[in-house]
């Protein structure tokens, strides 16, 4: 990633009502040069909006977009250094991927010899090369994927966007495809924005995640400090898997809370909370594990020592997170299962 002062993206108060209902709500996130950046939420958080006020496809009630310094928010997409990456890859079905790839540089005209460098420097950069006179539908949806990447990278864009550019991939194919993505990303050193709603395609690829809800960023951090130290209980509950703990006292000057204890901090022992198991379910490398204890579902991730639905066992607390007011207020110590034995 290249260090600059100036952002190769920031984002200023967007804001932006759609059918009487606010959908991005004063907005404002600075991207590095160079940065992939995801924007992870659920479905109506106003992350597409959000991009497509990036793109120049959409104008925002108030607030600017700036790309490396230079306010864009009064182009069209057609005047903006960026390119976009649909979720439907937008790829023509009676051109061959050369075509498809060539299309906007033939619209803006650019010499016919210049098209044929570019075009064959970027389906070689995406593997594609050997594609380059088929059609869409003689393709497998990896490969038109990465067409509609190379379309977006001939242009030679500043700025990156990608719309849920996975979701149309089977389960196997979106991870080789996103591990294409983040290779390429990282070699041109392109500022990208990707908007996703799939937690692990998020946290797989990005320099940072940005959690939006309700129009608003929750939380921006890198992938390990968003899952280990989530700002406030909803992203903590939307990311990765987590038991929620209801109020505890914890002790005379320590503040009442709610508590959020990830599954592989759920630890089976000698002593601790009485639970009895009610589910086991096989992941592969690690078993999930549902306990009843006190009237709680609680969810543990072992890797040995797997009970059988119905036994009875003792559970305690290797790590929580308190969170008074919807925000994080502390990491809580081991003694918080001690506190509710």
């Amino acid at each position: 990633m290249t260090t600059s002062p100036v952002p190769g993206l920031r984002l200023a108060g967007l804001t932006k009502t759609l059918g009487g209902r606010m959908i991005v709500d004063d907005l404002s996130l600075d991207i590095a040069q160079g940065e992939l950046v995801s924007l992870l939420g659920p479905s109506g958080c106003g992350k597409t909006t959000t991009l497509r006020m990036i793109a120049g496809f959409l104008a925002p009630d108030l607030g600017t977009v700036a790309v490396h310094g230079d306010d864009v928010t009064a182009f069209g997409p057609e005047k903006r250094p960026s390119a976009m990456v649909f979720q439907n890859y937008a790829l023509w079905p009676h051109m061959s991927v050369t075509k498809n790839v060539s299309y906007p540089l033939r619209v803006a005209r650019v010499p016919r010899r210049e098209i044929a460098d570019r075009v064959a420097e970027v389906l070689d950069l995406v593997g594609l090369s050997h594609h380059a006179r088929s059609r869409p539908a003689q393709i497998s949806g990896g490969e038109q994927q990465r067409a509609s990447l190379a379309r977006a990278l001939v242009q030679r864009p500043r700025l990156l966007l990608l719309d849920e550019p996975l979701s149309n991939l089977d389960a196997k194919l979106r991870v080789r495809v996103r591990e294409e993505i983040r290779d390429i990303q990282q070699s041109l050193g392109i500022t990208t924005v990707l908007v996703t709603h799939d937690q692990e395609e998020a946290l797989a690829v990005s320099d940072r995640v940005a959690v939006m809800h309700e129009g608003r960023i929750e939380q921006v951090s890198t992938p390990a400090e968003l899952y280990r130290n989530p700002a406030t209980e909803f992203v903590s509950e939307f990311v990765g898997t987590s038991n929620r703990i209801p109020d505890l006292d914890l002790g005379e000057g320590e503040p009442d809370g709610h508590y959020i204890v990830r599954p592989e901090h759920v630890v089976l022992g000698e002593s601790g909370i009485p639970g009895r198991v009610t589910r086991v379910l096989p992941h592969g490398p690690f078993t999930e594990v549902a306990i009843n204890a006190r009237g709680i579902e609680l969810r543990a991730f072992l890797n040995t020592a797997i009970p059988a639905v119905g036994d009875d066992v003792r559970i305690r607390f290797e790590r929580a997170l308190r969170y008074v007011d919807g925000r994080l207020d502390a990491v809580v110590a081991p003694r918080i299962a001690e506190m509710a034995a």
